[in-house]
């Protein structure tokens, strides 16, 4: 995965210095290729240095340097590949299969369904139906993708008769507890709002917000501020028994977000994977392994 990564990101740089070279682009576009190793760079900075202070123990520097390459790579590769150009490889199920608990997969900002591609031999391959919905408009309130989150949580009962497992990385977390908030504001009981959920692993989610959030403008980045109005609205809303059914994964070398304790939900247990990047973490075999065996738990 990261000799694919970095083979894209090689390939685009070789592009654009052709392109200079024939006179067809404008020599400081070869910084370009450069720009966004040097972003995830300042983002592991940024993240070593309010790491201080976390429960969290830090990770060695040699560990660090590793997630960044890896990052790089595996960010290359998922958003020059597969969500530019294979974002509907695979379809959302169709075929019923009843008695067969399904999986909803929820991507996060500035991402689309592509973001999973990787995900869905394994999950097809266990007879898994798979329901993995590109939340758009890219950059609106989070309360406004609950709908399309709805839709697909009715499809996946309609298919199996069964409540899914849900699997959210980043903003895709927040996006299914928005969900849950406007189901309870519409009347429904919170007992069965959360019934309609077999459980919830959550990855690199920013539950307490991020850091990093502070340089963005938009509604949904606004919404994902350190501790914001909406962030603790949106948890005085919630009930120890829903958060329960959470897992929330991180990683110690997140560069998105951060300080690790962000991805933490109060109530919910946590695992941590070491020395992963934000998007490199959807690569783990240890999460993969996690989704599988909650599969088996709850069929």
């Amino acid at each position: 995965m990261l000799a694919i990564g970095l083979g894209l990101g090689l390939l685009l740089m070789a592009g654009v210095l052709a392109g200079v070279l024939a006179g067809l682009l404008p020599w400081p576009l070869l910084l370009l290729p450069l720009l966004h190793p040097l972003a995830l760079l300042a983002e592991m900075l940024m993240a070593a240095a309010l790491h201080r202070g976390d429960a969290l123990a830090r990770p060695p520097w040699r560990e660090r340097w590793r997630a960044w390459a890896a990052e790089t790579g595996c960010s290359s590769r998922l958003f020059l590949r597969e969500q530019m150009l294979r974002e509907h490889r695979w379809p959302d199920a169709q075929a019923a299969a009843p008695g067969v608990r399904g999986v909803l997969l929820i991507h996060g900002h500035l991402c689309n369904r592509g973001v999973w591609n990787d995900w869905q031999p394994g999950l097809r391959a266990l007879g898994v139906p798979v329901i993995a919905p590109s939340l758009e408009p890219l950059f609106v309130s989070i309360d406004q993708h609950a709908p399309v989150i709805d839709a697909a949580i009715r499809r996946l009962e309609a298919l199996t008769g069964q409540a899914p497992l849900v699997v959210c990385h980043s903003m895709g977390g927040l996006v299914l507890r928005a969900w849950w908030r406007a189901q309870v504001q519409a009347g429904a009981t919170p007992q069965a709002v959360s019934a309609r959920v077999a459980g919830v692993i959550t990855v690199g989610t920013p539950h307490r917000g991020t850091w990093l959030a502070r340089f963005g403008q938009r509604p949904n980045v606004r919404q994902m501020r350190l501790d914001c109005d909406w962030l603790q609205t949106l948890a005085a809303a919630e009930t120890p028994a829903w958060r329960a059914r959470f897992l929330c994964v991180r990683s110690d070398c997140d560069t998105i977000v951060f300080p690790p304790r962000c991805a933490l939900l109060e109530d919910a247990p946590a695992l941590t994977l070491p020395s992963r990047g934000h998007l490199e973490l959807l690569d783990d075999p240890l999460l993969r392994r996690q989704v599988e065996q909650a599969l088996r738990a709850r069929t």
